[in-house]
């Protein structure tokens, strides 16, 4: 017997609504109807609703003889009072969007010098023996002791002495080459020219003013003895008056990126401090594996206060002018359409499909669906989107479609009449937004979402016996507000994970496109569930402290 129950309500349901909605020639007599679900309708007094078990009450004047549309959501004034439905106008306007990202700070690829050792020898003195000394350029680094070296010069005096006689001009050009060949600079070639005294030392000098990055070197070291091995490196130096930021951008994000945009760039050792500087460089190459390019911004550094390799983050505000734009909160995923609620009269809403375009962090732009000045659901439409889905199959007797992708058995249909299913899947959905704004540290956003997420859980609560005595049902009074961010996450984890998991067991995951991800490190639990619109591990438990903490459970 229990088998056929849902049957047996929906088929009550549907003789309430044809009742009220029968011929014209009845309209003066009165019509009771639902609070909450004003498509549950009688015309006798002291019925009550078949979902929710409120008694019915009398309608407006005018509604019993409407036609039923499934999509339209007419409200009484008890039950607007009930949902808090809010409206806004679409509008054309700027797109707003931040993007945060962590990077590297490193030195100048064009001001980076790598010194060698071009003779063999032994190296006398260093002059700088300590990473991170600032030097300027030509000053020297080390001398080295060079039996060639020597040998070099000697040939080269030889030549210089015997004149013109002995050596053409050219074999006294190839033996000065050799010497500049070998480490000696221009300055003592011309010393060597009037002294004509060959010395052993080579000294190795900065190329350029910096700072030493790396040192490979000790007194005493013997260089190249084996004349077959390659150049000893000896130091490195890097220019840190100006330093590179990078970091790696994603596909979609590259949509938006471009260069000239600013970018803010924080560093830990310098709390409060924000540099800010334009993007300079976008690779053209994505790398194979990570899907990701390289973008560049060059920061001035002359008081040395940026260190080289450290991290940094940084925040990009990301804008595109002039597009049709309504709030996130305005688009609501409908199986795998997007929808919004358009307000038709007072008190009246309207599903419509819509092409949403790049989102942004407040808003989303819409490409197409909907025109300047409609007025679009707010708040309250996820409950509008579960009463729409009842309305639909009261009205239609259409079952609500799934994505299993093989066909159901037979008496599959007639069972998933439950109109649980609805209010759980609007509770799903409010809990992923609450996620959403939780991830974001959005503290004032979340207190704003806190009464639909409320409603929609009483809503589910209430739309069965066997709701309440599930795992949500101890949760009937929870949900308090809280003064801060840390509480309002702690309240949030233990419902979030028993919805989780109730979403997994009905399959909601498959049915509406949800995904489910897991925190192996929640504060509450230990692990943490939550359930998200996206693909993109978001974690709601730590916001941005840990916000790529978690996997997604398939």
């Amino acid at each position: 017997m229990k088998t056929f129950l849902p049957f047996l309500l929906l088929s009550f349901t549907l003789g309430l609504t044809l009742t009220a909605a029968g011929p014209a020639g009845h309209d003066h007599a009165t019509v009771y109807q639902c609070p909450m679900h004003p498509w549950i309708k009688s015309d006798k007094p002291g019925a009550k609703c078949t979902i929710c078990g409120m008694e019915l009450v009398a309608a407006p004047a005018g509604d019993s003889g409407a036609t039923a549309d499934p999509n339209l959501v007419t409200l009484t004034p008890a039950s607007a009072t009930v949902v808090g439905v809010r409206t806004v106008e679409a509008r054309r306007g700027a797109l707003v969007r931040t993007l945060r990202v962590n990077g590297i700070v490193d030195d100048d690829d064009t001001r980076h010098r790598i010194l060698t050792a071009r003779v063999p020898g032994r190296v006398e003195k260093l002059f700088v023996n300590y990473v991170g000394a600032e030097v300027r350029e030509g000053e020297p680094l080390a001398t080295i002791y060079s039996p060639m070296m020597l040998t070099a010069q000697r040939q080269y005096v030889e030549r210089l002495r015997a004149g013109n006689t002995a050596f053409t001009a050219s074999d006294r050009a190839a033996a000065r080459e050799r010497l500049l060949e070998l480490g000696l600079t221009e300055e003592e070639v011309n010393i060597l020219e009037h002294t004509l005294e060959p010395v052993a030392i080579v000294n190795v000098r900065a190329p350029m003013s910096g700072t030493v990055v790396a040192r490979h070197v000790y007194e005493g070291q013997e260089l190249n003895k084996d004349e077959s091995s390659a150049e000893t490196q000896l130091f490195e130096i890097g220019d840190f008056s100006s330093m590179w930021f990078m970091f790696d951008a994603y596909e979609p994000d590259l949509a938006w990126l471009r260069t000239g945009l600013s970018v803010e760039v924080t560093v830990a050792s310098q709390p409060g401090r924000i540099y800010t500087a334009p993007i300079a460089f976008i690779d053209p190459n994505l790398d194979p594996m990570t899907r990701t390019a390289k973008v560049r911004v060059v920061l001035p550094n002359r008081d040395r206060a940026l260190l080289h390799k450290q991290t940094g983050l940084a925040r990009v505000r990301l804008e595109v002018p002039d597009v049709l734009i309504v709030p996130r909160s305005a688009v609501l995923q409908h199986g795998a359409e997007p929808i919004v609620f358009v307000e038709q009269t007072d008190r009246a809403y309207l599903a419509r499909r819509v092409r949403p375009g790049r989102v942004g962090d407040q808003t989303v732009e819409i490409v197409d669906g909907l025109k300047e000045g409609d007025r679009v659901v707010t708040e309250g439409g996820l409950i509008l989107d579960g009463q729409a889905q009842l309305a639909r199959a009261a009205i239609t007797g259409e079952l609500p479609e799934h994505n299993h992708g093989a066909p159901a058995p037979a008496p599959a249909p007639v069972a998933a009449v439950d109109h649980g299913y609805e209010q759980l899947k609007a509770l799903a959905f409010t809990a992923a937004d609450a996620a959403a704004l939780l991830a974001a540290d959005d503290f004032t956003g979340y207190q704003k979402h806190l009464p639909a997420f409320r409603a929609a859980l009483q809503a589910y609560l209430a739309s069965s016996e066997d709701a309440t005595r599930g795992p949500l049902g101890k949760f009937k009074d929870g949900l308090p507000d809280r003064a801060d961010l840390r509480s309002a996450r702690r309240d949030f984890e233990p419902l979030s994970t028993a919805l989780a998991d109730l979403a997994r067991e009905h399959h909601l995951h498959h049915r509406e496109g949800f995904h489910v991800f897991e925190c192996p490190m929640a504060p509450v639990l230990g692990t943490g569930r939550w359930l998200s619109r996206g693909d993109q591990t978001r974690n709601p438990f730590f916001g941005s402290a840990m916000l790529e903490c978690g996997e997604e459970l398939k």
